[in-house]
């Protein structure tokens, strides 16, 4: 996958994060270890700035990432001015009830969207690794008109059948469609459809 370095908010770094850990999930079936995640980190385009016992740190000029790699993974995303209300929180885990591993990003302020970014959690089933949800991840492109979540055809098929394909994926609010891209008039993100 191509990466490009959008990564100056918070949701610019986690949907590109939950995207790739969702397909190491599918592809090892497993969780992904800490490490690949740092790696992954420092991919798109962020500085190792501590790693000790239970904590990484990790920085560009607009984020702060820490990476807590427990039972459960979990990397939170703030922005580097301290500005809290449009943090996230990324968390990875194995779910015994459901026998899946989930990826789901959490905002860090419920007031303003209820839910997930991605509109829904990745699951996926244990055994046949197979994703048994609709999630919405990708990475982030400039365009002539702002940023664009670019996801893949498949992504977009998944969308349409969970019948969610008007809800935008990263604010909860209501997508403007024209062709295989749209645009939110309440976050300011656009959404494209690339073929794979």
């Amino acid at each position: 996958m191509e990466r490009i370095d959008y990564s100056y908010d918070p949701v610019t770094l986690a949907m590109p994060v939950a995207e790739e850990i969702m397909r190491l999930i599918i592809e090892k079936g497993s969780l992904p270890a800490a490490d690949n995640l740092r790696e992954l980190l420092k991919e798109l385009g962020l500085e190792e700035l501590y790693t000790g016992k239970g904590v990484a740190v990790y920085r560009n000029r607009y984020l702060v990432t820490l990476l807590f790699p427990r039972e459960a993974l979990i990397l939170d995303v703030i922005s580097a001015s301290g500005e809290l209300s449009d943090g996230l929180e990324v968390i990875v885990y194995h779910d015994q009830e459901l026998d899946a591993f989930v990826v789901e990003i959490v905002p860090a302020n419920d007031l303003e969207y209820e839910g997930n970014i991605g509109l829904e959690p990745a699951i996926i089933d244990e055994k046949t690794l197979e994703l048994k949800s609709s999630p919405v991840f990708g990475h982030f492109e400039g365009g002539k008109v702002g940023f664009h979540l670019v996801i893949s055809e498949e992504t977009y098929e998944r969308w349409r059948e969970s019948g969610k394909l008007d809800t935008c994926p990263i604010c909860g609010g209501k997508l403007a469609w024209r062709g295989r891209e749209a645009f939110c008039p309440e976050c300011g993100y656009g959404v494209k459809v690339v073929e794979p």
